[in-house]
Order: C-alpha cells, then structure tokens, then sequence
C-alpha cells in the first residue's frame, strides 16, 4: 500500500512528562483513521510534530513526497472586510468557479458567497475554513476536534463530505457518533504509545475488551500452572530419586511467561450533589425577548420547564442557544417580559469558553478552593480533585500546564463543589475524551437537578435529555418532536436523505430504549410497593404505640394476649424494615 507518512520510534517530553516513547505508525494512502485517547495522551501534540510545529525527541517522521497536508486550522484568518468569495479566491489562489464549487459542498451558495463573513455564525465560518482547506488541494486531512463549536447541521455536512473524500484523513474527536460515521480505522494514544487498529471505533473496543479479558483468563491459567511446578520443586528438589524430575519442571518454569496487559488508565468519578427533589416549575416566564443592547435574538412565549426536568437546547450556531443560558443565568438583561426562578433556586454555570478565561498561574489546587468558596473545607476538594483526576502533585500544577481537556475536567469538578440545584451547561463535552463525557452523561442523566444544555454530541444528548428546546428563526420554544425525528429533520433539511444508521446500530438503540422502558416500568413497580410497605410500617409502629400507652396506663402489668400482640408487630415491623431495604437496594440498581 501507498504511504504519506512514517513514524518511526518517535520519543517526546515535555520536562519529566513522557509523551511518546518510541512510538511507530506509518498512515498510507486512502485511509480513514480516528483517533482517541485519553486527555493529555498526546493526539494534539501528535498532529504539531506531524506539521512540524513541534520537535521530537528522538525517532524519525519521514513525510513522503507527494504528501500534501490540510489542517483544520483553529485560528481564524478573516480580515472584517472579507466576504465568503473573497477570502476564498485570496487564500487559496483559485477562481471563483472553482471556489464555489467546493463551498457548495458545505452549502454555501448564492448570496451566503457574497456575504461578510464577520456577520456569518460560527458553524458556518467553520464551513468556510473547511472549504479553504480543501482548496489546497491536499491528500491527507488532519482533523483536530472538527466537532468541537459546531452545531448539528454543519456536523452533518462534514459527515457526508468526509463519507465521499478521495483522500486519507486522521481525526481526533471525543464524538463517539461522528468516529463511526467517518472512520473505518482506528489509532489509541495511550501511555506513550500508538496502537493501530483497522477496523471501525466499536469494533475495536469489543476486540480491546475481548483481548484483555481472555488475557486475563491465560495469565490466571499460567499463575497457577507456576504455582503447582514450584510446589513440586520445592518439595522435591533434595530428594536424590525425583532431582532430575525436579530439573525437568525447573525448565518448565522458566518457559511459561505471562501476556503482558496495558492497564487501564483511571476514570473520572463524576458524582452530582444530590438536590431535594421537589416538583413544581423551575421558573416562571412570561413573554420574554432575549439579546443584547439594540438587537432582538429571540422571543420567548411561554416555556414550563419544572424542577428535575433534563433539556437539550438544540439549533444552528447563531440563533440565540447561548444568549438563552446566558439570560437564565443573569449574565444578559432581558429585553422585554420576566421570569423568575423558583424559591432556594441555586444556579452554576459552564460557558463553553470558560478554559480560555483561566488565570494560567493558578494552580489546581487553588482553583478548587476558590470555585468552592469559604462554606466547603480542604477535604472537600481534595476528595473532588482526586474524583476529576487530579492525584498529588497534580494539586500543584497550574492551569498553563494543563491540556484542553483537563481544564475542562477542572471546570466541572469545580462547578460541582457549589452543590447548585440548576445546572446550565454549554457545550461542556468539549475537550472532553470518551470515559469522561461518558461519565458525565451518566451522572446528569440520574441527577435530580433542573439541568439545561447545549451540546452537538448526539450520544450524550440521547444520554441525557428528556425534553428538547429548538431556538431558530428569531423563536424559543419546546420541540414536539423526540431527538431521532428531531436528527431524521435535520438531515432532510440538509438534503442528506434519512440518516445512515447501520442494522447493528439500529438494533442497539433499539434495545437500549426497550431497556430503559423495561427499567422505568420495573421503577413504577416497586415505588407503588414501596409506597405500600412503608404504609404498613406507620400503621403497625402507630399500633405499636398504643399498646406501650396501655402498659403504661397498668403500671405494666402482665397480659399474655397484650404480649402476643406486641410480638406480632415486632415481627412484623421487622419484615417490613427488611423488605423495604432489599426493594430499595433493587431501585438503586435501575438507575
């Protein structure tokens, strides 16, 4: 097969930090790889030495020729004055036909070409830079987080562009829906390492959990076998008639040798501060119009999110999702109308750019204690750093020293230290690697909190939300539809035709959803028996009493009947205790 690059024994420190130790890979032509790992592995630093932005250590990247690179790059280089076509024809050196040729791939058409890009949304700059990358004419892609900052409509177009493009790409992203759509090959950076797979992200991770359980079973085979030949040896090494028997099973000790496992690394352990759970509105609103000093973003009719409910606040990058939170938030006036949140109403806040806002020489540590505020003490936030990853001498970095994900991770747990019961979150998956916003998922979706979000991860939308608020064309309001009709939308709007799900994730989804159905109902279950027996426990401990009043009221005194009855209402009391238990343990394990 035709190759672009090799890398070969590739070593990179950043002072006792060990990056890459002689890492090897080689990309050839026509391959579609994603890449994941953890954050801080070095997928970002992978990508700057590919570009020669960074140097290495020791080792060799050799750069074929004929290798041409395009690199989604995150700084924007628009002049205020540029228009779509403008910039195009100037950074790239075409014409125009052949400029709208490739915009059109991304929907820029007619008017939008002509139009300045300082006034255009940021998934469509996206769009934008994406075009002049390709204009380039390159035959390897390098794609650092391509999702982060998008929404869903521009995500899908780079799905489908990516999906017919001639070339090889690599791809770096935390989106687990976006890896299967686009890539066929995987590559994990992990612990200093490149481990290549060809094949798709979910296959790979069923062959990982395969291979290390298998393994593990070889290894404890093997750990016993050497334990029975040692046994023998030294049982029988000084005896004249078995030493040569004992020579022989010496031999065979030295020969069996155990598979080495790569261990896995640790996960964030990502608990929500449990919140009373209370029904009732989360706020009230009335007729709101949202937006800045002398421009109208959206209005707002009437919106009943109640305590406890979990929404995903979906729409194109510039219709006014951010501006919403914002507004909840108290960051931005309301233009015209109210609303109020409800009586104890606690709110935190991730904004979507919240790491570049960071002091640099802050250290972690000092981070934690100030986002918790005087009430929490240093247990607290040593207990949280360690949950976010944070372990020792970490406590000590500052901010600079930390990647894009970490600092993300250092937000949450922060946010997470002033124990609110509202949680508006924009964007916070991004940055974030798998086992992380997998994590995160998982808590938000078991929270009691009112949580409202924005987030073009559709694994960790379906994850979390139950309700779903549309903003777009000057309009906030609640979506009728579920997300797959939602997404099944999008796409025809796009002109994508019916999303392109496989059978196998097809059936996936569709016994995730019955498995939750069946979780839920088993729920109602037993809450209406657990309703009942605690019922019966007042009842009985109610009857309870009143018999030690009637003791009491005879100065005690002896009454078999009396006596009989009271043991039966211990008993009883007892079964009951016990059963609400063993109900409430089996609740605990639907969540």
């Amino acid at each position: 097969m035709s190759g672009l690059i090799n890398i070969n024994k590739i070593s990179k420190s950043f002072g006792p930090h060990v990056i890459f130790d002689e890492a090897t890979f080689y990309v050839a032509k026509k391959q579609r790889i994603g890449i994941i790992g953890r954050n801080g592995a070095g997928k970002t630093t992978l990508f700057k030495m590919l570009l020669g932005e960074e140097k290495i250590d020791s080792g060799e990247i050799a750069v074929f020729d004929g290798t041409r690179i395009g690199y989604l790059e995150q700084q924007e280089k628009f002049l205020d004055t540029d228009t779509v076509i403008g910039f195009l024809e100037r950074d790239s050196g075409k014409e125009t036909w052949e400029c709208a040729k490739v915009a059109g791939a991304f929907r820029l058409k007619n008017e939008l070409l002509d139009s300045k890009i300082s006034a255009l949304s940021g998934g469509y700059r996206m769009r934008v830079k994406l075009t002049a990358m390709l204009l380039r004419d390159p035959n390897l892609l390098l794609l650092d987080e391509p999702t982060n900052h998008l929404d869903l409509s521009t995500l899908l177009l780079l799905e489908e562009f990516l999906k017919t493009y001639n070339g090889s790409y690599m791809v770096i992203s935390h989106d687990r829906e976006f890896l299967r759509s686009t890539c066929d090959k995987t590559l994990e950076v992990d612990q200093g390492k490149l481990y290549f797979f060809p094949c798709s992200l979910d296959a790979y991770l069923a062959q990982k959990e395969l291979k290390d359980k298998t393994d593990e079973k070889y290894n404890k085979k093997i750990k016993a076998q050497k334990k029975q030949l040692q046994d023998f040896v030294d049982r029988f090494k000084y005896q004249a008639s078995k030493a040569s028997m004992a020579q022989s099973k010496m031999k065979q000790l030295k020969r069996l040798s155990e598979v080495s496992i790569r261990q896995s690394l640790k996960t964030a352990q990502i608990v929500i501060p449990d919140v009373a759970n209370k029904s009732g509105f989360a706020f009230n609103l009335d007729s709101l119009s949202i937006g800045y000093a002398g421009k109208k973003i959206a209005d707002i009719s009437a919106l009943d999110i109640r305590r406890g409910d979990h929404v995903a606040v979906l729409g194109d990058n510039g219709q006014g999702k951010t501006t919403f939170l914002k507004t909840l938030n108290g960051e931005l006036p309301v233009l015209s109308g109210e609303f109020a949140w409800a009586y104890k109403t606690k709110i935190a806040y991730y904004d979507q750019h919240v790491t570049s806002g960071m002091n640099p020489r802050e250290q972690v540590g000092e981070y934690l204690e100030r986002q918790a505020g005087v009430s929490s003490n240093i247990e607290d936030v040593y207990r949280i750093a360690g949950n976010f990853l944070f372990y020792g001498d970490d406590i000590k970095k500052t901010i600079a020293m930390l990647s894009g994900g970490e600092k993300a991770r250092l937000c949450i747990a922060g946010i997470l230290l002033q124990e609110c019961n509202v949680l508006l979150l924009d964007e916070p998956t991004n940055h974030l690697d798998f086992e992380t916003v997998t994590t995160l998922a998982d808590a938000l979706s078991k929270s009691k909190a009112t949580i409202l979000f924005i987030s073009h991860n559709r694994e960790f939308i379906h994850a979390v939300a139950d309700k779903i608020i549309e903003v777009g064309e000057g309009v906030v309001k609640f979506s009728k539809l579920k997300y797959d009709d939602y997404l099944h939308e999008l796409y025809m709007k796009a002109g994508l035709g019916a999303p392109n799900q496989s059978a196998e994730q097809q059936a996936i989804r569709e016994d995730d959803k019955e498995a939750r159905k069946a979780k839920q109902e088993k729920r109602k279950e037993l809450k209406k028996e657990l309703g009942k027996i605690e019922k019966g426990i007042e009842y009985d401990k109610a009857l309870e009493q009143k018999l030690l009043a009637e003791y009491e009221a005879d100065n005690f005194k002896f009454d078999r009947e009396r006596d009989v009855r009271m043991k039966q209402l211990k008993d009883s009391i007892y079964y009951q205790e016990d059963k609400l238990l063993e109900l409430e343990i089996e609740m605990e394990e639907l969540v």
